[in-house]
């Protein structure tokens, strides 16, 4: 239902879309002149995502109201800490069965924005890499992604963890990247 929604360059809980596809799209950018990137961090993710938002997202495509009831009901069991029950008003629960789907569900309405404003991006989960051929386009992107981000979709951008700097720079999901001869 939601796979056919979702962005090419979205990676990381998909069939056939793992962590080598994800490298070998930032691979295929730097080939292609996109050498800076905004290594972007969400800040706490899972636990920040705004219940309303994404159960108003969920309505967009599920018409079938006990459905959706069940989902909220996911979201709002709680979790035990400590043998001390919390019950939940944000986020969603880390290690639930359906918990990786409805990230890529919230975070894909950031995947179709990326894609209207022409950004070239890879996002593996919560992990995204914006690129572009100079720092002072990725400063530009930056501002905008940061808007659309905290104001659109209610999630914190990490500041302190997000960076923006040449691909050889940095490491995304474990991996560096090297320029040898020009090539990635």
């Amino acid at each position: 239902m939601y796979e056919k929604q979702f962005s090419e360059t979205s990676y990381g809980f998909r069939p056939n879309r793992g962590c080598h596809n994800a490298l070998k799209k930032c691979q295929e950018y730097a080939n292609q002149g996109y050498w800076y990137v905004i290594d972007m961090d969400l800040e706490k993710f899972f636990d920040t995502v705004n219940q309303s938002m994404l159960m108003e997202i969920l309505s967009r495509t599920i018409e079938d109201n006990r459905v959706l009831s069940l989902i909220q009901k996911f979201l709002n069991a709680g979790i035990m800490n400590k043998g001390m029950f919390i019950k939940s008003k944000q986020g969603v629960p880390q290690g639930g069965p359906i918990s990786p789907l409805l990230a890529n569900i919230m975070l894909n309405e950031l995947d179709q924005e990326l894609e209207k404003w022409g950004y070239r991006f890879v996002r593996y989960c919560d992990d995204l890499m914006i690129f572009t051929k100079s720092k002072r386009a990725a400063q530009r992107q930056y501002k905008r992604v940061i808007k659309f981000i905290e104001g659109k979709l209610k999630l914190k951008v990490n500041k302190d963890k997000t960076n923006i700097s040449k691909l050889v720079q940095v490491k995304y999901l474990g991996y560096s990247f090297y320029r040898i001869k020009g090539k990635c």
